[in-house]
Parts: C-alpha cells; sequence; structure tokens
C-alpha cells in the first residue's frame, strides 16, 4: 500500500494528522503484515491561524502528545523546507520522514525559523544527510519545480484540509482523524482491494 501524504511544515494539522497516521500505518502493518510506504509532497500552508484555533490545535496535539509552542514560533514560508525534504525522498526509506519531524519540531516547540538555510541544512544533518550536499542545494533552486509541481497537484485534488492522504492513487482522507479511524480507513482499503 502506497500512501502519498500532502502536507506542511508550517502546519500544525499536518503535523498532528501525520503523527497519528504514521503511528495508525504501523499498527496495521502489525496486524496485517502489509507495510504501508508513505512519501510526504508538499501543500504549502499560508494561513495564520487564530489564538482560538490555534487552541484548537494545541488540545489536539496534546491528545498526540505533541506540546505546541505557539508563543515562540518564527512564522515561515516552507518553500526551501519543501526542497530539502524533496530531496530527502531520494536519500531512502524514512529519511524523509525523519526530517519532516525535525522541522515540525524546530518550528513549533523550538521556535526555529524552518525558512533559515543554517536550520534547514543542520537539520538535514542531523537525519544522515550530507550537510554540504544541503548547503549547495538550499544555495541553488533544485527542486523548486518538483515543489511547484506538488502544490499544483495537491491545489488541483483540491487539498484544503490538511493532512490529505492519497492511498495507491484511488482512496483519499481529508484532515486531521483519530489515531483508530486511520487504522479503519486503511483496513476498509484493503477489504475493497481485495474484493
Amino acid at each position: 500500500m502506497r500512501a502519498q501524504v500532502f502536507a506542511d511544515v508550517t502546519d500544525p494539522w499536518a503535523y498532528i494528522g501525520v503523527t497519528r497516521f504514521e503511528r495508525a500505518a504501523a499498527t496495521f502493518t502489525i496486524v496485517t503484515g502489509e507495510p504501508v510506504e508513505m512519501v510526504l509532497r508538499a501543500r504549502l500552508a499560508s494561513a495564520e491561524l487564530t489564538e482560538g484555533e490555534q487552541d484548537l490545535a494545541s488540545a489536539a496535539a496534546r491528545i498526540t502528545g505533541i506540546d505546541l509552542n505557539f508563543a515562540e514560533r518564527v512564522p515561515a514560508d516552507s518553500f526551501d523546507a519543501w526542497r530539502v525534504l524533496t530531496w530527502a525522498d531520494e536519500a531512502g526509506p524514512g529519511v524523509q520522514r525523519d526530517l519532516a519531524h525535525q522541522l515540525w519540531r524546530a518550528h513549533f516547540l523550538e521556535g526555529a525559523d524552518v525558512a533559515d538555510p543554517l536550520v534547514l541544512s543542520s537539520r538535514a544533518a542531523l537525519v544522515g544527510l550530507d550537510l554540504e550536499t544541503a548547503d549547495a542545494l538550499l544555495a541553488s533552486d533544485e527542486y523548486a519545480d518538483a515543489v511547484r509541481q506538488q502544490d499544483e497537484t495537491a491545489a488541483s485534488l483540491g487539498v484544503t484540509l490538511l493532512p490529505y492522504v492519497v492511498i495507491d492513487t484511488q482512496w483519499t482522507l481529508a484532515g486531521v482523524q483519530s489515531q483508530n479511524d486511520y487504522v479503519q480507513a486503511l483496513q476498509q482499503i484493503r477489504t475493497e482491494q481485495a474484493g
């Protein structure tokens, strides 16, 4: 089973939902023996949350075991972060996911600027990517077209709620769900595929 997950590193709902989906996918794999291959795709978020929306996101995050820190969050354009994430997807299973979590932690927990090339290259190095290559990538426009294409694909699919999960190019799950709901959805998809 292959899941393309449209998300953004500056969107708290994407952080919460992707974390829940990853846990659900792991549970599904343990129960069924069928792996879920996951790749993240850019859906660039731009809207700032109101204080009430931040409170809702913080409450949902706490249920998931994430403590969001909106007070120290630095508003950032995530385009360059997605260039590095797209490169990370080529580095092997799990590298992109690990980097996304590094960037979510940097943005939502540590008050780091995820548009800063130094932050991006150092986080890339933390997950095993080459620091000099990351610096060179960020100094160029490499992967810019790929990120634009990912975002355009998301727009053409009508993605407005993050995360947006597309499974085997056929089934979609929009917005944050509970971990249990994600597990049930994966099981339902598996049943439909078998039928």
